[in-house]
């Protein structure tokens, strides 16, 4: 498995990360363990939660379970912000809650560090020198060792690396925002914003909730089960006309060259050099290995201006 540094920190990834949000959601603690531990034995060292995730606790609870002693194997991250409590008090990016979200995620993780703590959606209440201080009390308390974000606009990780960087304050080392094949729009600001600021993209939803797959086709059955079959919500964003035309196209594009639509989605965001880890879910071990292969394409110029010439 290749490696790759986290924007300009030390830090090492996988290119190939584990997405956990289907941990104690989707699948209980038993697929869990499956899925985590065949990551581990090919290689994937990011795996990427958040408290959310899980019904509210759910994932971190089970990844505290089932790593044991391959904790320090891995780099685990894990995110803070969104609601979790129906009182929707429990929120946010104030130094009161970062301290109280820390120590419950801690608890469930069965650690006593987080790799990568990252703020998981804007907080428009909370001055952002209050957030980064808070977090730079954890980073020198040794709870965490770096720290990013998640969702924020380019403009607002533009002042959080200001802030950052004029009050002395360890700053964010990565974005984690969704990016593909069909959905690209940060390439006009968040990717501006991480090449200038030596910030890493932590893609997510690669696979466009599964669009990119090549598991769906128009006009046919859909897969029983599968996330855009049992979402509605998902199904009417992804599948429009416009993606359906261009999923037909790439998906020629990859046969054409022998190989399938999903590792043309994955090789492509790993040819991108802003990019750090790809963060993929996986409810069945053998999406791992397809994952992992997946970013052994390596696509030539040509090719990526033909992809963009059909995704434009």
């Amino acid at each position: 498995m290749q490696e790759r540094k986290l924007g300009k920190s030390g830090l090492r990834v996988s290119v190939v990360g584990l997405g956990c949000n289907n941990f104690g959601g989707r699948i209980d603690l038993e697929a869990t363990r499956k899925v985590v531990h065949k990551a581990i034995d090919l290689g994937i060292t990011l795996f990427d939660t958040a408290d959310v995730y899980g019904e509210r606790g759910g994932s971190e609870t089970l990844l505290g379970q089932v790593l044991g002693d391959r904790r320090k194997d891995i780099v685990l991250a894990s995110k803070f912000g969104m609601v979790m409590d129906d009182a929707e008090k429990l929120k946010g990016g104030s130094r009161r809650y970062i301290m109280r979200a820390v120590e419950d995620s801690l608890r469930r993780l069965k650690t006593d560090w987080i790799d990568l703590y990252q703020l998981h959606r804007n907080d428009p209440l909370t001055p952002l020198e209050e957030t980064l201080r808070a977090l730079d009390d954890l980073i020198r308390q040794g709870k965490v060792r770096y720290i990013g974000c998640s969702n924020l606009p380019a403009w607002r990780v533009v002042e959080a690396q200001w802030t950052a960087r004029t009050n002395g304050l360890h700053a964010f080392t990565s974005c984690q925002d969704e990016y593909s094949l069909l959905v690209r729009d940060i390439e006009r600001d968040i990717g501006p914003v991480a090449q200038e600021y030596g910030l890493g993209i932590l893609p997510y939803f690669p696979l466009a909730s599964g669009l990119l797959t090549g598991k769906y086709r128009r006009n046919a059955t859909m897969p029983e089960g599968a996330r855009l079959t049992t979402t509605q919500r998902l199904a009417d964003r992804y599948m429009t006309e416009a993606n359906w035309e261009r999923v037909e196209r790439l998906d020629d594009f990859a046969k054409a060259r022998g190989r399938t639509l999903l590792e043309l989605a994955f090789s492509w965001l790993a040819a991108k050099t802003v990019v750090s880890s790809v963060i993929a879910g996986a409810t069945k071990p053998e999406q791992l290995e397809a994952n992992v292969r997946a970013t052994e394409w390596t696509l030539t110029p040509e090719d990526l201006a033909e992809i963009d010439a059909i995704t434009g």
